[in-house]
C-alpha cells in the first residue's frame, strides 16, 4: 500500500507563489508516475500536472508557464511550485501516485486559496 501527505497549501494574494509538496511512503516501486489534480466545490476535478518517472513532465494549458513540477527520487516526493497565482487557482489540490501493477492513490489533499 502507498500512503501520500501533502503539504504547502494556504493563503496568497493575487501575484503571490506556494510550493505544494507531496511525499509517498509504504510499498513504492521502482518506476512510478506522480502528479496533482485540483477540484473546486461543485466543479469537476481537474488534472493540474504530472511527472514520469524519467522527468518528462505535462501541464494543463492554464497553467503551464506558471508551474513547475519536479520529483526527488530519493526522498519519493514530488513538488508543485505555483507562481503569479490567480483566483481561479483557489481549490483543494491532491496529489497522486500510480503504477500499473498497484493503480492510482491519492493524497488528502491541500487548500490553496488565492484571495487579495
Amino acid at each position: 500500500q502507498v500512503q501520500l501527505v501533502e503539504s504547502g497549501g494556504g493563503l496568497v494574494q493575487p501575484g503571490g507563489s506556494l510550493r505544494l509538496t507531496c511525499v509517498a511512503s509504504g510499498s513504492i516501486f521502482s518506476f512510478f508516475t506522480m502528479g496533482w489534480y485540483r477540484q473546486t466545490p461543485g466543479k469537476e476535478r481537474e488534472l493540474v500536472a504530472f511527472i514520469n518517472n524519467d522527468g518528462s513532465t505535462n501541464y494543463r494549458s492554464s497553467v503551464k508557464g506558471r508551474c513547475t513540477i519536479s520529483r526527488d527520487n530519493p526522498k519519493n516526493t514530488v513538488y508543485l511550485q505555483m507562481n503569479s497565482l490567480k483566483p481561479e487557482d483557489t481549490a483543494v489540490y491532491y496529489c497522486y501516485y500510480y503504477t500499473t501493477t498497484q493503480g492510482q492513490y491519492w493524497g488528502q489533499g491541500t487548500q490553496v486559496t488565492v484571495s487579495s
